[in-house]
């Protein structure tokens, strides 16, 4: 066939010269952008292969949004797999684009065929010639920098000098120098390139944060015992609340909705279908004659309150995130406006909210099916309202109740205008549609966590959502809710309390708990699994400085976890997290190991965490370290700090423990490298 002949394919898109396949990161083929933040180290990896027996070899090419091109030389993987991998970090906001480009290492093609050829006494002059003409044209190439050049030509000049012995000529090839100027300039034939693909780079919050949630009707509310009537609290009672919020290192306050509570219906303490005068009803029952979704409950203030509270949050560096509850209570304006938005049933009353055998008699859910256009908007209209009073994050309740395909149009319109604005997905239901969020653009979403007690289930879980679910789906590690409150946390006491915010504070970026967990609140509705005299249906003023006195609170210790993570930045990472082998079934041990190339202090950084998940028992355990994933070399013996205690200890690969789950029931140890 004439090279003048075009070549077709039956294949839109065909394999490359030098295949690329299995690239990563990437998000189903790259239908949606891949997830980072800012700060972020990401791996990148692909398996790139080509027949015979040349040498190949594979490069990252990383377009930030600034349009800055980085190349990252990948390295190989397990011997036969032809895996290639990279790091790489992001530290711009917006969209990055990356390519693999893959080509022929020519000089390594080389270098191996006259090792051995030398090595057998055969063609070696001929092997010479050949590395002659490779530097030679190498040297020429249009890209390549004048000292490579001139160090490539030096090269072909010495090769061709046959006054010189031949192992002297070919060890002047193999020189440190040459491999150093090839390493950032390699000599490349058939130039590959993988289809393009992007990673959107969000602002660091969207994943790395401490969540703290607090009803701020609780926060100074007051009961009159004369004329048995409450006084609730208001955004400027609750503001009194805020430093404490703040000097526990939290980085976000989340409140239940705000808005106005329906009358109809309303529900009362622990979820009665009777309400008293004096019950202020479940916030998630929005809309009343005062307003709906875009309004705010007269008990809390008005919107100048509010925009004052939320600037003292942000004065003490505090984020602000509200709920976005898409229901209404049957008192909500939408319900007379449009009543098409609601499911109507075959008697003509409107369907409530249910969950069997659950009944949410205050609540109608939203038929997204009847008027899309119009519930979409204006749904969108109300979240651009509370981001032009400074709003910059919402939890979302129960998104996977809603169409996914309105979530995608929903961030997507609003991250267009402001991409600082983060979504979390509350959505504890089956991993598909969990996923199914994380992929069309929720920042981050709560987890299965809660219900992961165990060291094996940890181990798991830990594995899913740090390598096996990164590119999509941000994981929010919340130990406690309104709504949640597993037998673990029951029957654990203290210990459990402690166990549970250390493993959800360093295996993740992202840790949230509820008021009171600090408090040890933990006394459950008889057959629910969540709190007694549960604050969704009723007023809960807590006496902070009396529980501090009385030794109650942990909350000194949730400080110190939130210190050692702002202090040690391999813990804002997620990917990183890496198993590490204990004798005990109930002693967890995982690492995050952060290179000094990659961190901001400029030296490396790397925790070992070791926790006695039995929240009832002294457990013993060796701890069996694989130091590769410390950045340690094998045999290696080394310092480490106890950030909880102080104490230093001298380890190596195998090291013995004893946790006390009723004294300290975790090491969080830093490896003292000596970079």
């Amino acid at each position: 066939m004439s090279t003048q002949q075009a070549i077709s394919f039956q294949h839109a898109n065909p394999i490359g010269r030098i295949p690329i396949i299995g690239v990563m990161p990437t998000v189903d083929l790259g239908r949606w952008p891949a997830k980072a933040y800012e700060g972020e180290v990401l791996p990148f990896s692909a398996t790139v292969f080509r027949e015979g027996h040349d040498s190949t070899a594979a490069e990252v090419v990383l377009t930030a949004p600034s349009g800055k091109v980085t190349v990252v030389r990948m390295w190989s993987g397990a011997p036969g797999t032809d895996r290639w991998h990279a790091t790489a970090q992001l530290n711009e906001v917006g969209n990055y684009s990356f390519q693999i480009r893959a080509f022929g290492d020519d000089y390594e093609t080389w270098h191996h065929n006259a090792q051995v050829k030398l090595a057998a006494g055969i063609d070696q002059e001929l092997m010479l010639l050949e590395g002659v003409a490779l530097f030679t044209r190498a040297a020429s190439e249009k890209a390549r920098s004048k000292a490579s050049a001139k160090l490539l030509v030096g090269i072909a000049e010495q090769l061709a000098n046959l006054d010189t012995p031949v192992g002297e000529r070919f060890a002047l090839a193999e020189s440190t120098e040459v491999y150093e100027s090839l390493a950032s300039e390699p000599i490349r034939s058939l130039v590959t390139y993988s289809d393009a693909f992007t990673i959107q780079c969000e602002r660091k919050l969207a994943g790395f944060g401490a969540w703290y949630e607090f009803f701020p009707r609780s926060e100074g509310a007051s009961f009159d015992a004369t004329t048995k009537t409450w006084t609730s609290g208001n955004f400027k009672t609750a503001a009194k609340r805020l430093p404490a919020v703040k000097d526990m290192g939290f980085d976000i306050l989340y409140m239940p909705p705000i808005h106005p509570i329906g009358r109809s219906f309303r529900k009362g303490p622990n979820n009665t279908l009777v309400a008293g005068e004096q019950d202020p009803g479940s916030p998630w029952a929005i809309g009343s004659s005062d307003g709906g979704h875009d309004a705010i409950h007269p008990d809390l203030g008005t919107e100048k309150d509010f925009k004052a509270f939320l600037k003292k949050a942000n004065d003490l560096g505090l984020e602000i995130a509200l709920d976005l509850a898409l229901q209404a209570s049957p008192d909500h304006p939408w319900v007379a406006a449009h009543p098409e938005w609601f499911t109507t049933r075959a008697d003509g009353s409107i369907a409530y909210a249910e969950n069997p055998p659950k009944k949410y008699q205050d609540i109608f859910p939203i038929n997204f099916d009847n008027d899309p256009e119009g519930i979409y908007h204006e749904v969108l209209r109300v979240v651009r309202y509370w981001v032009s009073l400074g709003v910059k994050i919402f939890r979302v309740d129960n998104p996977h109740t809603k169409p996914v395909v309105f979530w995608e149009w929903l961030i997507g319109e609003i991250n267009k205008t402001n991409p600082e604005v983060i979504f979390l997905a509350e959505a504890f239901t089956r991993p598909s549609m969990m996923h199914a969020l994380g992929k069309v653009g929720f920042q981050q979403s709560y987890t299965y966590f809660t219900w992961r007690n165990s060291k094996s289930e940890l181990e798991s879980y830990l594995t899913e959502v740090s390598k096996q679910t990164a590119e999509f789906f941000r994981p929010n590690f919340w130990v406690s809710t309104p709504d949640i409150l597993t037998e673990y946390l029951q029957f654990g006491g203290k210990p459990a309390h402690k166990i549970r915010a250390t493993i959800a504070a360093l295996a993740t970026p992202n840790w949230g708990l509820y008021a009171g967990y600090e408090l040890i609140e933990s006394v459950a509705r008889p057959g629910a699994e969540e709190h007694i005299d549960s604050e969704k249906f009723e007023y809960k003023p807590r006496d902070w400085k009396a529980a501090e006195k009385s030794g109650r609170s942990i909350s000194g210790y949730i400080t110190q976890l939130n210190q050692i993570r702002k202090e040690n930045p391999a813990l804002g990472q997620l990917r990183n997290l890496e198993l590490q082998h204990s004798d005990d079934g109930n002693i967890l041990a995982f690492s995050k190991h952060l290179a000094a190339e990659h961190s901001p202090t400029g030296k490396a950084n790397t925790i070992i965490a070791v926790i006695n998940t039995d929240p009832h028992s002294v457990r013993e355990s060796v701890i069996r370290l694989d130091l590769a994933k410390l950045g340690l070399s094998y045999g290696s013996s080394f310092s480490v700090t106890d950030l909880l205690t102080g104490k230093v200890f001298q380890w190596q690969a195998d090291n013995y423990v004893k946790l006390d789950a009723f004294a300290e029931p975790a090491h969080i140890l830093r490896v003292e490298h000596n970079n």
